[in-house]
């Protein structure tokens, strides 16, 4: 994840400088912003820009996976909480905006994950069977889309395990993401691309 948040930074200079619209200047900033660990001030940055574009759905988008990210790496219970319940509320919006994108979809798919890992034995048998139907749905909208694939490798893993089954199958895909990445098309500059080191990371943990 710091990999991905420094080169994220390094990457969207270019942005901000290219930038033409008042859209694509608060974007670039506030990406840049949240490459640079600044999350609050990215998060206030894209909650001005959503202010305006009220059916743009990426604003919020970044709202919803900067709260997200940061809940996984947060140890304590109640700031996780806090975290998960900022995401969800900006990913309530963005379900409204865009309830057929597959970016959209693996966002409260993960959103949902948060709250598994935060109470397993709560949140498991409650939400396990939503993400897997979301995982599911993506895949049939956006097969080919890296973080798609990657994200519904990983977690279907992560149930393998849990369940001590194989998770050869689940390591193949992750690997494949890997290609997918490479070759993914962002819709534009502002369209996610993060995942990849994610991804890395993972493949070199499969056996």
């Amino acid at each position: 994840m710091v990999k991905f948040i420094t080169t994220l930074a390094l990457v969207l200079v270019s942005f901000v400088a290219s930038a033409q619209t008042q859209f694509e200047k608060g974007m670039g900033s506030a990406l840049k912003l949240w490459g640079e660990g600044k999350n609050t001030e990215a998060i206030a940055q894209f909650e001005r820009i959503a202010s305006v574009e009220k059916t743009n759905w990426l604003p919020k988008y970044y709202i919803a996976a900067i709260n997200t990210f940061q809940s996984f790496q947060e140890k304590d219970k109640v700031k996780i909480k806090t975290l998960l319940e900022a995401a969800q509320k900006a990913q309530d919006e963005i379900n409204t905006l865009a309830p057929e994108n597959a970016e959209v979809i693996v966002m409260q798919a993960m959103i949902h994950t948060g709250w598994i890992m935060y109470d397993p034995m709560i949140n498991g048998q409650k939400l396990y069977p939503d993400v897997l139907f979301l995982y599911g749905k993506a895949e049939k909208i956006a097969p080919q889309n890296p973080r798609v694939v990657f994200n519904k490798a990983s977690f279907e893993k992560g149930g393998a395990e849990y369940f001590g089954e194989d998770t050869k199958p689940m390591c193949e895909k992750i690997k494949a993401s890997i290609e997918l990445f490479a070759t993914f098309k962002p819709e534009t500059p502002f369209h996610p691309t993060w995942g990849l080191e994610r991804a890395k990371e993972a493949a070199a943990k499969c056996n």
